[in-house]
């Protein structure tokens, strides 16, 4: 007997095809294996607010591959995703491509337990690594060593490129999604992308299939970033660079 599927097939298909993402079973099988370990391990460990089956399938599976449609990512390349809580955008990226060497960077264990699991589930290779952003981020091991660094995350723009681009090696790209609005944010940060090395290639807007918008800060990293940054966490939160 079958085992039931709880994400439509249709909907996912549709939404990543709306991307340039063409799907088979395999994936569409990585993807509904994962929306219901999430929705099983979230009601033990807060991890997402969003459980329904329909709207994991389009908030957070398809929003973390589309940035594979805006954004050349080489094969085989390295990519980091900074403070990536419960998976996203990296995982979706590495069903999508599995070619992708992945380090999951976040600061709360809890996450990386779920991440180690939810990897050994989908039979994903990847690094988990439970680390404060700018702690790992002054670590030889990690600095600049990453073709790519991902963030879907709240923090202003300036404060996630000091945590960001100190992972970015130089020709490397620091993919930042944002929301609908973010021209405001990447004016305030010109000056912090610059002097960490970085400059702003292109901002994409777009919007999901419901409709939600959407954008993605393209920062190509030019020149090494300086030995002072990334700074203590409180004095990035309380002087974030302007």
């Amino acid at each position: 007997m079958k085992e039931e599927k709880i994400i439509s097939e249709e909907l996912l298909g549709g939404a990543l095809k709306e991307f340039n993402i063409e799907i088979n079973d395999h994936i569409f099988e990585s993807f509904d294996s994962y929306a219901k370990f999430l929705i099983e391990y979230n009601e033990k460990v807060n991890l997402t607010a969003i459980t329904a089956p329909d709207e994991i399938a389009i908030k957070h599976f398809a929003d973390s591959a589309s940035v594979l449609n805006f954004s050349e990512i080489k094969e085989g390349a390295n990519v980091i995703d900074v403070g990536c809580g419960a998976g996203f955008p990296s995982v979706p990226i590495k069903i999508v491509r599995p070619d992708l060497k992945l380090t999951l960077l976040d600061s709360l264990n809890k996450r990386i337990v779920f991440l180690n699991e939810l990897c050994g589930l989908l039979g994903i290779e990847a690094q988990a690594v439970h680390a404060r952003a700018e702690e790992a981020g002054r670590n030889a091991k990690f600095r600049e060593k990453y073709d790519v660094a991902t963030a879907r995350a709240v923090a202003n723009l300036a404060e996630l490129a000091e945590y960001c681009l100190p992972f970015v090696k130089v020709g490397g790209v620091f993919l930042a999604m944002k929301g609908p609005q973010p021209d405001e944010e990447v004016k305030e940060a010109q000056k912090a992308v610059e002097l960490l090395g970085g400059r702003v290639e292109d901002v994409v807007k777009y919007s999901l299939p419901d409709r939600s918008g959407r954008s993605l800060v393209i920062i190509k990293k030019i020149s090494q970033t300086s030995t002072k940054y990334p700074r203590q966490s409180a004095k990035i939160a309380k002087s974030p660079i302007r």
